[in-house]
C-alpha cells in the first residue's frame, strides 16, 4: 500500500481547526478560501512564469505550496464542519485544484532542465489524478486519494525544487529525469485509484 503525504492530513487539519472556526464565526465560506486559493495559485504562477530568468521567485512557490494546503485543508473543515457543503462547492474544489496546480507546475517549464514537454505531461496526469479520484462516487466508492504521487506528495515535490531553484541551486541536464520520474509515479497513482475504486465499488453492499 502506498504511503501519501495526505495521511498527515488530519494532524494538519486539528492544528487549522481553531482558525477555521475565528473564520466560520467571520463570515467567511469554503467557497470563498477555495476561489481564494486558486486566484493566488494563477496569480504566484504568472509571476514566477515571467520572471523565472530572476530565479528568487521560485522561492515563492515553496511558502505558497504550503499556505496552498493549509487552505484546502480549511476549506474542507468549513464545509463539512460548519454545514457549507454545496453542489457548487464540490465543483470548485475539484476545478479548482486542476487549475492551481496546472499554475503552479508549469513556471518549472522554463527551466532549461526540464521545458514545456516534461512539466505539460505532468500537468496532464495530475489533472487525470484528481479526476479518477473524483470519478470514485459516480460508482458507488469513496472520494479516492491513493497514490504513491497525490496532490501533497506532488506538492512537497515542487515546493522541495522550488527553494532548490530559489536559492540558487543549479539543476544540471541530468535532472532531466525528475520530471519523467514525477510523471510515472502519477500514472500509478491513477492506476490505483481507478482500479481500489472499481474494487470497492464491487464490495457487498457498495452503491453499485
Amino acid at each position: 500500500m502506498a504511503i501519501t503525504i495526505y495521511e498527515l492530513k488530519p494532524r494538519f487539519q486539528s492544528l487549522l481547526r481553531p482558525l477555521a472556526a475565528a473564520l466560520a464565526h467571520s463570515g467567511v465560506t469554503a467557497n470563498q478560501v477555495t476561489l481564494a486559493a486558486m486566484l493566488v495559485s494563477i496569480a504566484v504562477g504568472a509571476f514566477v512564469w515571467m520572471r523565472a530568468d530572476l530565479v528568487w521567485p521560485f522561492l515563492l512557490l515553496p511558502a505558497w505550496l504550503f499556505a496552498r494546503m493549509a487552505l484546502n485543508a480549511i476549506d474542507g473543515m468549513l464545509a463539512r464542519e460548519f454545514g457549507q457543503q454545496s453542489a457548487l462547492g464540490a465543483y470548485l474544489n475539484e476545478l479548482s485544484d486542476v487549475v492551481s496546480d496546472a499554475a503552479l507546475y508549469l513556471p518549472f517549464a522554463q527551466l532549461a532542465a526540464f521545458g514545456v514537454p516534461s512539466v505539460g505531461l505532468v500537468v496532464l496526469l495530475s489533472a487525470l489524478s484528481e479526476m479518477a479520484g473524483a470519478l470514485g462516487p459516480m460508482v458507488g466508492a469513496p472520494r479516492r486519494y491513493d497514490g504513491p504521487m497525490g496532490k501533497s506528495d506532488r506538492a512537497f515535490v515542487f515546493g522541495a525544487l522550488g527553494l532548490y531553484v530559489g536559492l540558487g541551486g543549479r539543476l544540471s541536464a541530468d535532472a532531466y529525469w525528475i520530471m519523467p520520474v514525477v510523471s510515472l509515479l502519477i500514472a500509478i497513482s491513477v492506476w490505483n485509484r481507478v482500479r481500489r475504486g472499481v474494487m470497492e465499488a464491487r464490495a457487498p453492499g457498495a452503491g453499485r
